[in-house]
């Protein structure tokens, strides 16, 4: 999927807004905005940290408007001082969302209780979410990445987890000694722990079924690579959009006594990875 562009709406228009970090727009996300009317909006509150979906990659996971308020520049605010500022961007504002969790202002020392006690209109706050008797939030889905647990990640996320990155140039020894890979370089997003994992590849809005390698390259130059590999196709090196899903995890990184060993890991990966999509 092409990522979304921003949607522009007049926020005189906006009856709704939920409010929240929405770093991965994960299951529990979804069932705040769940609770906007047509007229909704989404407040993005950035720290800087978000890693798992990126602030300009957001939209893409929602048909509500966001809207992006940097923690710094609102943390020094009192509670009604909050409220005001909310009110006066949005003079139509009837309903805010939150989840249970939610505090604000100076010192976070305003939370549910304060924002029903200040806000004068419906104030909907969400219990926690859980999955397979997982708390969704960000920080496990993180866990569960690192870990690279990616079937669980995915669960509570209820979607691929999905990275994007540019094409570099690699060893050239893919094309040569193995299989041709695209290389990556991605900054923003948080990656998987090192191993072999199933994937698709986008290509300029092209979805490929794809085996994808993260890590050390411990067999070779010991360089840090992040390589794909599509599958029955010849990629042409070029200056791709790309974009990466990961479905799950087939093994960690291993060092090997040979290329030829090495080689016939790559193969059988090639083969699990197949019979995976199959």
């Amino acid at each position: 999927m092409k990522k979304s562009s921003s949607i522009l709406v007049n926020k005189n228009t906006i009856t709704s807004i939920a409010i929240g970090g929405f770093d991965g727009m994960h299951g529990a996300h979804q069932k705040l905005f769940e609770q906007l009317d047509e007229n909704g909006a989404i407040l993005s509150i950035e720290s800087g940290y978000a890693n798992l979906t990126p602030k300009r990659y957001r939209q893409e996971y929602s048909k509500y408007p966001i809207y992006y308020y940097v923690l710094d520049n609102i943390k020094h605010l009192e509670g009604n001082a909050f409220i005001k500022l909310l009110n006066e961007e949005y003079p139509n504002l009837q309903k805010i969302v939150v989840g249970f969790d939610f505090c604000f202002g100076k010192g976070r020392k305003y939370c549910v209780k304060q924002l029903k006690e200040l806000f004068h209109g419906e104030v909907v706050v969400l219990d926690e979410v859980k999955i397979d008797d997982i708390a969704v939030h960000s920080r496990i889905i993180r866990n569960y990445l690192k870990d690279g647990d990616i079937k669980t990640a995915n669960i509570l996320l209820t979607k691929e987890y999905k990275i994007y990155g540019k094409q570099i140039k690699g060893q050239g020894l893919g094309s040569t000694n193995f299989v041709p890979t695209i290389n990556l370089f991605v900054e923003e997003f948080l990656l998987p722990n090192e191993g072999v994992y199933v994937t698709k590849t986008i290509l300029n809005d092209t979805e490929y079924d794809s085996v994808t390698f993260l890590g050390h390259r411990v067999t070779t130059d010991g360089s840090y690579a992040i390589e794909t590999h599509i599958f029955d196709k010849n990629i042409v090196n070029k200056d791709y959009s790309i974009q990466i899903k990961f479905f799950d995890k087939l093994r960690d990184n291993a060092k090997f006594d040979s290329f030829e060993e090495l080689k016939e890991q790559i193969f059988r990966d090639i083969d699990e990875a197949k019979e995976y999509f199959n």
